[in-house]
């Protein structure tokens, strides 16, 4: 069985806000497969069903972002998910609006939320799909304070930046599908720059 993990904060004030690609992406993918979230555990929404003959489960960990491990961490107990099984959909503030990379394992790379499931599990061996987001003001890269970041990754998508978005949800759906058919060899080789 897979858990699948989409990242966002629950609530409507932040439903389409960047750092809630995750959960965006998650949605697209679980109408594609006819997957409903219809129940609450673990303190997530989760749906189950059958993707390319492999049984599924989708979560969105209702905990915020920032304590996303604590939800993680109960449903791979509870669904005893080996972390080669659990895949972590996320925003990435390291690349590029719309870009997305597979990866398995690894560092947090800052992203609060993939911090606290790492510590949670004490273990960063799971597959990671990453959703890239941007940074602010790209000409000043890494000279941004972290409440420019905070506010940012909060905020909306720019009207521009929407048809961008709207191209890259399937994509995240497709990366999903052939992790799950075709396995992390062939999904990083199509869908990694």
């Amino acid at each position: 069985m897979r858990l699948i993990v989409g990242l966002g904060n629950p609530g409507r004030s932040y439903q389409d806000s960047r750092h809630n690609i995750g959960f965006i992406c998650l949605n697209h993918f679980a109408r594609k497969q006819a997957i409903r979230f219809d129940r609450k555990q673990g303190k997530a929404r989760i749906g189950s069903g059958e993707v390319a003959g492999e049984a599924v489960i989708l979560a969105k960990p209702q905990t915020y972002m920032n304590l996303s491990g604590e939800s993680v961490s109960r449903l791979v107990q509870k669904f005893d998910i080996s972390l080669d099984n659990l895949i972590v959909v996320h925003d990435d503030l390291d690349l590029p609006l719309g870009k997305i990379r597979i990866r398995q394992g690894g560092s947090s790379g800052g992203h609060r939320g993939v911090e606290s499931i790492i510590a949670a599990l004490d273990d960063e061996a799971f597959l990671r799909l990453r959703i890239g987001i941007g940074r602010p003001g790209t000409d000043r890269l890494n000279q941004c304070g972290e409440d420019e970041i905070i506010s940012y990754v909060l905020s909306g998508f720019a009207p521009e930046e929407k048809e961008i978005v709207a191209r890259t949800i399937p994509m995240v759906s497709d990366a999903l599908l052939s992790l799950i058919s075709e396995g992390i060899d062939t999904a990083m080789n199509k869908y990694n720059p």
